[in-house]
Order: C-alpha cells, then sequence, then structure tokens
C-alpha cells in the first residue's frame, strides 16, 4: 500500500522571449474589431535597478478569432503622474494574449506605477512596483508567501498584503496554481465556501494549463497584490503536478495523461506567459530559473529551483504494516549519496553566489528555497500523550483511515522523517548544500514554502554544527495537515520531537513579514483569522530576530500580541 505521509497524519490533526517592442512612433492603428479588456489585471516581477518586468493579459471579445492586440505601456512616478518611460507590444495568440515588457530607463531604489492601454483608449488597472536599490540601503521589506489552492478557502492574506505601507516585494515559493479537478483536492471545502473551479477536470493539456491561471488571476485579492508589489516567483510542484521531480510526478499517470515531457512543457509554457517572470535565457532549460537579486549593499536574494533541473524521484513507502526491516530499507534508499536536489551546476552557481555577497560585506544572504530544509521527526503520540490516551485518540478516527494513520505513526517511532518530498528525502545533497555554504563563508537565510505551516528553524549539518536559519511560511489559503484535528498540537509536537524547530503552527494561514536592516533581520508570522469568509482579521502569530553580527546565528523570538 502506497502511504501518502502527509495525508494521512492530516487525518489525525512555446513563445519564451519577450514580445519584441514596436519602432517608436509607431501608431497604434489596428485597434481589435470588439471591445477587449484587462481581466485578470496587472503584474510586475523580477526587478531590476532600472526597471521590471510588467505584465498584463488582455481578454479578447471572441478569443478564438482574435488577431495580436496592439498595447501601450506607460510608467510613471505616480498613479496620475506623467509617464516618464513608454513602449508598445502586442497581446499575440501564440502567448495566451499575455504581455510582458520591461521598461529599463528608471532611477534605482524607487517607487513607480504603471499601466497598459489599447488603441480604443481602455486603460488597465494601475499597478506598483518599486526598483532594486543600488549602493548603500538602510532596511528592506519582502513578503513571503505559498500555496495558494483556490477552492480551499479566500485569499486574504493577499488583501492584507496589499494594504501595507510599505512593502518591497513579494518572494512567492511556488504553488501558485493546482493542476487538480474540482472534485479532489480541497473540493468538500469549495462548495461549502462557494469557491469553483475551472477547468472542471484535471489539468493536463497547454489549453487547460492556461485556463486554470485564468482563473487564478480572476481573484480581485491576487490582483491587488500583484498590482501594489513586484513578485519574485519560482514554481514548487503543483505548477506541473503533484510531488513533480525531473522525470515524472506522484500525480502523473502515462497510461491515461501521456508523456511528461509534454505535460512538463505545456505548464512551464503556461507559467511563463502568466507569471510576471523573466522569460528562460536562450540555451538554458526552461526549469532553469535559479536567478540573484541584489537589495544594495543590504541583503542578496537567490531564487532557487528544487523540482525539476536535477530532483531525483522521492522515496515512496509501500508497506501495509511498517517494520525496523523495512523502514531501514526505506532509509538506506534515502541516503543514498547519489541523490540530487539542485544538481551540481545549481548548487556552484549558489555558492559563488553567495561567496561573492560575503566578500562585498553583504550582511544578510537570503535563499528562495521552496520545500522545508530542517530536520524534522515525526511526532510520537505515545510519548506525548501516553498509551492509553494516543490509542483513545486513533479509536476516534474513521474506520477507513485508521489503519493509514496508525501506519504512519508506526514509521516515524521507526526513525522515518515527517516528510520524505521535502530536504529530509534528500539529506546527502543538504550536506553537500551546506558546504557550500561553509566554504562561502555564510548563515543565510533561509525561505521554505510548501508545507501549508509556519516554522522557524535553527539549521546544522549532520555533525550538529549551526549553518543557518530557516523562516517557513504557511499557506495563503491550502490545507494544513492540522486542520483536520484541531485539538491536536501537531506543530509542538513536530517542535519537541526535532531539535532544530523553534517553532511550527499547522493551523494558520498567511504569510512572512521580513524585514532586514544592517543590523537585523525580523520575520513577522501574520495570520489570518479565517479564509471561509472574505471578512477576516490578522494578527502577528509569533515574531522572530536575528543579529547580522553575530556568529552561528540563532532565532530570539520577541513576544507579540497573538503570540
Amino acid at each position: 500500500m502506497k502511504l501518502d505521509r502527509r495525508a494521512a497524519l492530516g487525518l489525525i490533526g512555446s513563445g519564451a522571449a519577450l514580445p519584441a517592442a514596436t519602432l517608436p512612433g509607431m501608431a497604434l492603428a489596428a485597434a481589435p474589431a470588439a471591445p477587449a479588456t484587462f481581466r485578470h489585471g496587472v503584474a510586475s516581477g523580477d526587478p531590476t535597478p532600472r526597471g521590471a518586468i510588467l505584465w498584463t493579459r488582455v481578454t479578447p471579445a471572441d478569443a478564438a478569432h482574435a488577431t495580436a492586440v496592439p498595447v501601450r505601456w506607460h510608467v510613471a512616478a505616480s498613479a496620475q503622474g506623467k509617464p516618464l518611460e513608454s513602449g508598445s507590444a502586442e497581446a499575440r495568440p501564440a502567448r495566451d494574449f499575455t504581455v510582458k515588457v520591461e521598461p529599463t530607463k528608471l532611477k534605482a531604489g524607487t517607487d513607480y506605477w504603471y499601466w497598459f492601454e489599447l488603441a480604443d483608449g481602455t486603460r488597465s488597472p494601475v499597478g506598483r512596483f518599486r526598483t532594486l536599490p543600488v549602493g548603500k540601503a538602510d532596511d528592506l521589506v519582502l513578503a513571503v508567501a505559498t500555496c495558494q489552492l483556490f477552492v480551499s478557502g479566500f485569499y486574504n492574506a493577499y488583501d492584507h498584503m496589499a494594504k501595507l505601507d510599505r512593502l518591497d516585494a513579494v518572494v512567492h515559493l511556488g504553488d501558485y496554481i493546482y493542476e487538480y479537478g474540482p472534485d479532489q483536492y480541497g473540493a468538500s471545502i469549495g462548495a461549502k465556501i462557494g469557491r469553483t473551479l475551472e477547468p472542471a477536470h484535471e489539468i493536463v493539456t497547454l489549453a487547460d494549463y492556461r485556463a486554470r491561471h485564468a482563473w487564478y488571476k480572476s481573484d480581485p485579492n491576487l490582483q491587488a497584490a500583484h498590482a501594489r508589489a513586484a513578485f519574485i516567483c519560482v514554481w514548487d510542484d503543483h505548477e506541473t503536478a503533484n510531488d513533480s521531480w525531473t522525470d515524472g510526478a506522484e500525480n502523473h499517470q502515462p497510461a491515461s495523461e501521456g508523456d511528461w515531457a509534454a505535460r512538463k512543457a505545456a505548464a512551464l509554457q503556461a507559467y511563463f506567459e502568466w507569471l510576471p517572470i523573466r522569460d528562460p535565457q536562450p540555451g538554458k532549460p526552461w526549469a532553469a530559473i535559479n536567478r540573484g537579486f541584489t537589495f544594495g549593499d543590504l541583503a542578496t536574494l537567490m531564487m532557487v529551483e528544487t523540482r525539476l533541473l536535477a530532483r531525483s524521484e522521492q522515496v515512496s513507502i509501500a508497506s501495509a504494516a511498517p517494520t525496523a526491516e523495512s523502514i531501514g530499507a526505506v532509509l538506506a534508499r534515502v541516503n543514498r549519496p547519489d541523490r540530487e536536489m539542485l544538481g551540481e551546476p545549481q548548487r556552484e552557481w549558489l555558492e559563488q553566489g553567495l561567496a561573492a555577497s560575503v566578500k562585498a560585506g553583504v550582511p544578510w544572504q537570503v535563499i528562495g528555497n521552496q520545500v522545508v530544509m530542517a530536520r524534522v521527526n515525526g511526532p510520537d503520540l505515545d510519548k506525548a500523550f501516553g498509551a492509553d490516551t494516543a490509542k483513545a485518540m486513533l479509536a476516534a478516527q474513521p474506520e477507513a483511515f485508521r489503519a493509514q494513520i496508525e501506519e504512519a505513526l508506526a514509521g516515524y517511532r521507526l526513525g522515518l522523517p515527517y516528510n520524505l518530498d521535502a530536504w529530509d528525502g534528500y539529506p546527502a545533497a543538504r550536506e553537500r548544500l551546506y558546504a557550500s555554504f561553509r566554504r562561502a563563508g555564510s548563515e543565510p537565510l533561509v525561505l521554505a514554502g510548501d508545507s501549508h505551516a509556519f516554522w522557524a528553524n535553527n539549521l546544522a549539518d549532520a555533525k550538529g554544527q549551526p549553518v543557518a536559519v530557516e523562516f517557513g511560511t504557511s499557506a495563503i489559503s491550502s490545507p494544513s495537515v492540522g486542520d483536520s484535528m484541531p485539538q491536536l498540537p501537531l506543530g509542538q509536537l513536530l517542535a519537541q520531537a526535532s531539535p532544530e524547530v523553534a517553532f511550527c503552527d499547522q493551523r494558520a494561514k498567511g504569510y512572512i513579514l521580513l524585514t532586514l536592516t544592517p543590523d537585523r533581520a525580523e520575520a513577522d508570522y501574520v495570520g489570518m483569522s479565517t479564509v471561509f469568509t472574505r471578512e477576516y482579521e490578522a494578527k502577528s502569530l509569533a515574531r522572530f530576530t536575528l543579529d547580522a553580527r553575530a556568529k552561528a546565528r540563532k532565532l530570539a523570538r520577541k513576544d507579540t500580541a497573538g503570540a
């Protein structure tokens, strides 16, 4: 029996280049025959000191028969200001009528506003972004987001982000869309709160992935967040299919869903069309979206790719009754030295970037990474509550799932890590990465998504030596493992069982607001009171600080009203 550890425990608790701009002064003479709209708002991403990628999507009245739609874009110093830089482009059918352009004449470290317009005078909403600073930078404010299953909740966290007085950029760590159909993951929640899904089936083709991106982008709160600040994005697994790796995915069945390479190519094409991300460099794989951003003399942000470039297949559990022998065999496969996550070229690129940042005297190196890096041990209910109480808790679970829950707990007692799809499934690759940190002279801040939980982790290598600090953000809306059994303090149990885990909340939804100064880093864990209605309250669940000058940096928790 193949056992999904996260689900089981939850029961107890082509067109890759930017469109070429038309020549200066070229008239927008070919207005569309029927009215077109900017139904999906605007977005910016991948900022530079001189600009950013600016994105929109034109919705023709009849996309099936529409030709390229001319578009004009403008950037100004205020929402109603006179354009400082303008240009022309086309919304083409070959790119699903999406548009990506890049201004290059702006000032560093400055807020700008932008919009698009059609030949008939139709204007898009106005968006805002901030260029990267050059030289001295006093502070930096980043929102860290991930995991936004449409049907499982409203995007209240994005509404809260959009209203922040200060927000320099949003770091999105993946699971921007989900591939499932409306009768799969999260469907019962969507039925209750009226969050439907299109297309009404699991997405496999290019048309499917495009339509799913369009559906997600129809959300007003997501549009508002995109209009508020530039997004710096990487994908995780659900932009293609659940638990993806280089040559496949847990949720891809070749017999019924065709060739994985074709599905992956379709998913990535739609991603590059619909996200405000810089398109692939000529001659490099589409999956090579690892890239760096320099925020003056304050911080270097390195975004890594952990799914499609080099990741080895996850080790799966196939045992109806875990034993010491069977779990030992699993761990032997997990610990194989040839198992990869980043791959050597990407790891070397990361090491060089970290080393250059340290050499330049930059106090903060930040890594945008998809999955939890810390060593996390599974909970032992017998140890936490006593055998009798644990037995009673299990007896209260639905009979159909009780055996799976017991198997998961038995595996944890025998030494199985909590999540083999995270870095715990690739310990040799993690040690190679930690060696890179050490050679680079960096103690980075590692960001993590994917888990639908908040984490604050003190990372250590296999010898127990501190190497980095990890801030893991919970989901914007996706279900958390702890949702299934609120009375079980799963986050506390994981922290108690795992020396590297300083804090874990397995129920809250929200995002991390990360503020960096030359002297310290502060991570504010912002939780939403609910994602099941559009009315919500936001509060600080926990706040952690780091001293930039300290060696072997370690998290210090600050008291908050909501902690």
